[in-house]
């Protein structure tokens, strides 16, 4: 294992680690593409005091919507007051991005199913939903039994859940020809000693269960593993003196980086700390023999590419 380089990291996943932001406020629901500045007061009051209401699933994909590749990133947020579906479709040409609001936490049973309409450069989009039997766990994101699809040009340009069968034959419209790639990942998660989330190794792969376990308090010394489909991958010893780092580990015939950073769990109050960690496809630079060619797909400036990144933010509860 070597220590956290830094220069292996894109801007964005560099800047997180260096700044380590809380979580969104909740003023703050459709500011995950371009983040709204929060007085430093009031993120501390958030992060003591309302937690467990900032949870939220943020996913970047590429995919083709009036006619051109853009940019797609949907966010699912939770909080004390409100649990939403937020999309936004890119406008390359500009800041005036286009925006759609879903309402999950709706009274109605029949607001579980629902369209909503937006024009993207003057041409029609539309965007089906069915969270009537959706499954959820402690994410805001639904585990099971639910569709999203976003209809373009008479394509199914993005389609989100398991029911896929029921979204084609209620929206009408046929695969695009043009796949949607999901290329960044970024949430938050809460515990005290056990963090889990789900991740993707590459487009098309299948899903994988991350669990990142600690023990940082009592007469021995701090120690974190890190767990994918129940198999160890990492095991760091005295965290005090390797809270940040980097290994490259084997997850089935795939090799993966793996970056943490928990200093912020160790040395600052209580509940205002969080641990970061990335996983990404790939070797180390390192390991290549110097810097590799390519988009690095984790920046937020690159774009259009395959390789998938995941930032998890770990926010640990006393």
């Amino acid at each position: 294992m070597s220590s956290m380089s830094y220069h292996n990291l894109s801007k964005l996943e560099a800047s997180t680690i260096d700044h380590h932001d809380p979580p969104p406020s909740l003023g703050a629901v459709s500011s995950f593409h371009h983040p709204v500045p929060t007085p430093e007061g009031k993120l501390k009051e958030d992060a003591m005091t309302n937690k467990a209401a900032q949870n939220f699933v943020t996913s970047v994909y590429d995919a083709k919507v009036a006619g051109l590749c853009r940019c797609v990133t949907v966010t699912w947020l939770k909080n004390l007051m409100s649990h939403t579906l937020n999309i936004l479709v890119e406008n390359p040409f500009g800041e005036d991005h286009y925006t759609c609001k879903i309402d999950l936490k709706t009274w109605q049973f029949w607001g579980r199913k629902g369209l909503k309409s937006f024009k993207v450069d003057g041409k029609r989009v539309d965007v089906f939903w069915d969270f009537r039997a959706a499954k959820f766990s402690s994410s805001p994101e639904p585990s099971s039994n639910y569709y999203v699809a976003v209809v373009s040009d008479e394509e199914v340009v993005l389609l989100l859940g398991d029911q896929k069968n029921e979204a084609f034959k209620r929206t009408k419209s046929r695969p695009s020809l043009v796949d949607a790639v999901l290329v960044h990942k970024k949430e938050a998660v809460f515990g005290k000693k056990c963090f889990c989330s789900r991740t993707i190794l590459g487009p098309g792969k299948r899903e994988h269960d991350i669990v990142i376990e600690t023990s940082l308090s009592g007469p021995s010394d701090p120690e974190m593993r890190i767990n994918m489909d129940g198999i160890q991958l990492v095991h760091v010893m005295n965290l005090h003196w390797r809270f940040r780092g980097n290994e490259s580990v084997m997850v089935g015939d795939k090799s993966v980086q793996i970056f943490w950073d928990v200093h912020d769990w160790l040395y600052t109050e209580p509940n205002l700390g969080q641990g970061i960690f990335i996983f990404k496809p790939g070797l180390l630079e390192s390991e290549v023999g110097g810097n590799r060619s390519g988009r690095n797909l984790c920046d937020e400036d690159s774009g259009g590419g395959t390789e998938f990144c995941h930032l998890l933010c770990a926010w640990k509860i006393e």
